[in-house]
């Protein structure tokens, strides 16, 4: 089938690389030349497991292409995917300006009859201004699709490859059948789509995310909880996940969700309760409860050296907001060393991709480092911030030996109490009792 996908962000570039990899010949198109440019060439501007080589390989095929030529992608595809961005904006709702001003464009461009599917998260409801806004500027037949993505960033290409569901709002049986055939080659061991109406497709984007930002927050507040009574989130987190009715996923305390879905979702779910006079309080709780976690863990970690600030030098491990990527968008991370610095704590920090993107945020108001290890000599504490495989078993005797206090702050539980505390280092988790 040919396709084209309008924006090369997180969720444009992954559809369109898994697609191509499903034999399909898809045009990637984006207004932002540069970024064609390096795709092009082979240069992803996105840190995602497994993309560059699906990228490449695709390139090489002759299946996927990238330009900056809208009119292009459109008359050379029967399918055009929308993956641009929507941002909050200052009121908690989401910005689908661009996704609107996509819209037109492909109206203008069309020479046949298209099927138009969009891929962002945009609000309920917007299937029916995307329609208005086609028909006002083409005269050539439509079908619109809401086709809501679920990707985790870290493991997005193994999510559309292998997904757990793929949601296809249509009221159309044709377009349902073409939808349908484009997806079967993520389907082969059995099918995992779900057909409904546009805007419960668009619904239930929200629904999901909201409901695991629920779960985040709800363990993120018990772990305050457990520390008062001495209790241990972790053994919490067992007792409850061996639950069937609740299971086990999205249930580890740490220092509170980010990333570009979850914040700009919840915000956008009670913005939409209160347009509708339907106020949606628990997710109004979920994002109060999710910045007073990171918040709390800032302030642990400032109380601690309380009085001595402009002494005290902290090296963090991990700035991305979660592990296997570099995006920084509303990282807890970030937060925090923002809060260490305003407290005028010097901050040498690492993070295995996070880098760049973290000194747009940062700029030269900490310093970066290349290695994990040398970047302890001297500093009194290490706060680890992001659970990347290669923080979970490290060299504690080398720790010691490096931080001129023994001391760690894990924002993400990665290590057993007891074993932390046999090697000589003082030992403060989330939800669980500090071990001197």
């Amino acid at each position: 089938m040919r396709v084209s996908v309008v924006g090369v962000g997180y969720v444009g570039l992954v559809a369109a690389a898994c697609l191509a990899e499903g034999g399909n010949h898809v045009i990637c198109v984006d207004k932002d030349k540069k970024k064609i440019d390096d795709l092009t060439e082979g240069r992803i501007p996105i840190y995602e497991p497994g993309l560059t080589e699906i990228v490449e390989r695709n390139i090489a095929a002759g299946r996927l292409s990238f330009t900056t030529d809208l009119k292009d992608g459109v008359e050379n595809s029967l399918v055009t995917f929308i993956g641009v961005g929507t941002p909050s904006a200052a009121d908690g709702s989401a910005d689908i300006s661009a996704v609107l001003a996509v819209s037109k464009s492909i109206a203008e461009n069309m020479n046949d009859y298209h099927i138009v599917v969009t891929k962002s998260t945009v609000p309920v409801g917007t299937h029916e201004k995307i329609s208005e806004i086609i028909s006002a500027n083409t005269e050539h037949p439509f079908d619109y699709v809401s086709n809501p993505e679920f990707l985790k960033e870290g493991s997005a290409v193994e999510d559309f490859m292998k997904p757990d569901r793929v949601i296809i709002g249509t009221t159309n049986p044709a377009v349902r059948e073409i939808m349908k055939q484009l997806y079967a080659p993520f389907m082969r061991k059995s099918s995992r789509i779900l057909f409904m109406d546009p805007a419960s497709a668009e619904m239930t984007k929200y629904a999901a995310n909201v409901m695991l930002a629920t779960r985040i927050s709800f363990m993120n507040e018990l772990s305050g909880l457990c520390e008062k009574f001495g209790a241990d989130i972790e053994n919490v987190r067992s007792g409850i996940g061996s639950d069937s009715r609740i299971g086990s996923a999205f249930l580890f305390a740490g220092i509170g969700y980010g990333g570009s879905c979850f914040p700009k979702d919840v915000k956008a779910l009670a913005f939409m309760g209160d347009e509708q006079g339907c106020e949606m309080t628990i997710a109004k709780a979920v994002e109060q409860a999710n910045h007073a976690k990171r918040k709390r863990f800032a302030q642990k970690v400032l109380d601690y050296f309380k009085g001595k600030e402009s002494s005290a030098t902290l090296a963090v491990w991990g700035l991305a907001f979660k592990a296997k990527t570099d995006d920084v968008r509303e990282s807890a991370a970030v937060y925090c060393v923002k809060k260490f610095v305003e407290a005028g704590i010097k901050i040498k920090a690492y993070d295995p991709e996070a880098i760049s993107n973290a000194k747009r945020e940062l700029g030269d108001s900490i310093d970066y480092a290349e290695n994990s290890y040398d970047m302890l000599d001297g500093a009194d504490a290490l706060v680890i911030m992001t659970d990347w495989q290669e923080f979970r078993t490290p060299d504690f005797e080398l720790i010691k030996e490096k931080l001129s206090h023994p001391v760690i702050f894990d924002g993400r539980n990665l290590y057993d109490t007891k074993y932390v505390a046999k090697q000589g280092i003082e030992y403060h988790s989330i939800g669980r009792a500090a071990k001197p």
